[in-house]
């Protein structure tokens, strides 16, 4: 794992059909995360932190995909749901609680222009 704060995951690769068509999609559905569109030989990212979610062209999975990025509050998962609409994405569940997780589960999710399940999510007090 990289040093400072623990996370889950140290980087997320995905397949896309149309890089600019998701690139236009992340750009615009992770701004409300203050990440940063970063890009390299192997592909096009976006950071916050030490950690790294990637999409490149190329073959797509048979089945869809469930990302969840972990908001700081409710407010971002708001501004995500509107912003990842507003850039192309379909709504598959406005925000609100879903307390069938626990009772301080705060999500919103759309899906990506590959059909992929995308998810901000804030935890709140549990």
């Amino acid at each position: 794992m990289r040093s400072g704060s623990p996370c889950l995951f140290d980087h997320v690769a995905l397949p896309v059909r149309d890089i600019a068509r998701s690139r236009a999609f992340y750009e615009g559905a992770l701004r409300p995360f203050g990440v940063k569109v970063v890009e390299s030989p192997s592909g096009l990212g976006f950071a916050l932190g030490d950690q790294d979610f990637w999409i490149g062209e190329g073959d797509v999975a048979a089945g869809s995909v469930h990302i969840a990025f972990a908001a700081p509050d409710r407010e971002t998962v708001d501004a995500f749901h509107a912003a990842a609409v507003e850039a192309g994405g379909v709504d598959n569940g406005r925000p609100g609680l879903r307390p069938r997780y626990h009772s301080g589960y705060y999500a919103a999710f759309v899906l990506d222009p590959d059909g992929n399940n995308v998810e901000a999510v804030f935890h709140g007090d549990h």
